[in-house]
């Protein structure tokens, strides 16, 4: 398990889903009682998240949906109402 000195390590990090597309960029950290409660995942160009919410800048992801934290961030797959290999995605 990766261990980050500062929360700022995380800023810009790629997220993708377990699936293994490219889900975003972490934006920032959203804190309560002095723990991470969430985190905001901005859309960025090419990625899953650009395609299905394309008038927003990102996202909130809750905490709990996190699973991995490295050399880049995995979290669980998010069903947006519509099929991940429906949606072409550039790379």
């Amino acid at each position: 398990m990766a261990r980050f000195k500062r929360i700022t390590d995380v800023y810009d990090m790629k997220v993708f889903t377990d699936s293994g597309y490219f889900f975003g960029e972490i934006e920032e950290a959203l804190i309560e009682e002095n723990r991470i409660k969430s985190w905001k995942i901005k859309a960025v160009a090419g990625s899953l998240l650009s395609t299905k919410v394309r008038d927003a800048k990102g996202v909130i992801i809750p905490q709990k949906f996190f699973k991995a934290f490295g050399d880049i961030i995995i979290i669980q797959d998010i069903d947006f109402g519509g099929n991940a290999e429906d949606t072409p995605v550039e790379e």
